[in-house]
């Protein structure tokens, strides 16, 4: 019996080399998560227990145990987050996540149990989670302020504000003026027209004036003389 013992002492040996290389799985917050892991199934023999654990593998079953499974159905679960979705009777036994927050990250241990000694298959798999990401374009403000010159009869200002995204592409062309069409600035054309038209009959009165105070200033020098020559 020793030598029938022996090739399968040093089998175990072999398998007991540690635990699969670890696995890097990252996923969002909110996210449902699936950490994998499987195991061969040829026949019905082959199905067993297996467990899900949070750290590293031990030297036997999960610490932190989560979830267990006997191969056909969960029997035991910490956490209504923690699922095994996959086909049980198939071998696949990764570990679902509902909802995955934060503090979910780390190492997650999966042992599947098979008969023998230090024959246990072990997983070690990092998670990490990460905030979701949430692109959003920071909106600018363009602003724009014109004022009438101060020749004319009244003075106006207005401001015109636009919002777009800051995005270039995406930027405005032309910023509104301060009417929308051409009967909005019919007033403010007529009243630069009136301006513009005021000021050189004003200066024609002004001269008028000077020469008809001229005109009269002569008459009156001339009678002045007549009164004295007569």
């Amino acid at each position: 019996k020793l030598p029938r013992t022996c090739p399968m002492l040093n089998s175990s040996v072999v398998l007991s080399a540690g635990p699969t290389v670890s696995e890097l799985v990252v996923g969002e917050v909110g996210q449902n998560i699936t950490v994998p892991c499987s195991y061969s199934v040829r026949s019905i023999k082959d199905i067993t227990s297996m467990c899900w654990g949070r750290g590293s593998c031990p030297n036997s079953q999960c610490s932190r145990p989560i979830i267990w499974t006997d191969g056909w159905k969960v029997t035991e679960q910490h956490g209504s987050r923690y699922l095994l979705q996959g086909n049980l009777q198939e071998g696949d036994v990764s570990l679902t996540i509902v909802n995955a927050e934060e503090a979910d990250s780390g190492t997650y241990c999966c042992r599947v149990e098979h008969r023998g000694w230090f024959n246990d298959q072990k997983s070690n798999l990092n998670v990490v989670i990460v905030e979701a990401r949430i692109s959003t374009a920071s909106p600018h403000t363009y602003t724009s302020e014109q004022t009438s010159g101060p020749g004319s009869t009244h003075e106006s200002s207005f401001t015109v504000t636009e919002t777009w995204p800051a995005s270039a592409s995406e930027a405005p062309q032309n910023a509104s003026g301060p009417c929308s069409d051409t009967s909005d600035c019919s007033h403010v054309t007529a009243n630069v027209q009136n301006t513009s038209l005021s000021l050189p009959s004003q200066q024609y009165s002004e001269n008028g004036l000077y020469i008809g105070i001229g005109s009269c200033a002569v008459l009156l020098v001339t009678l002045i003389l007549a009164l004295f020559l007569t």
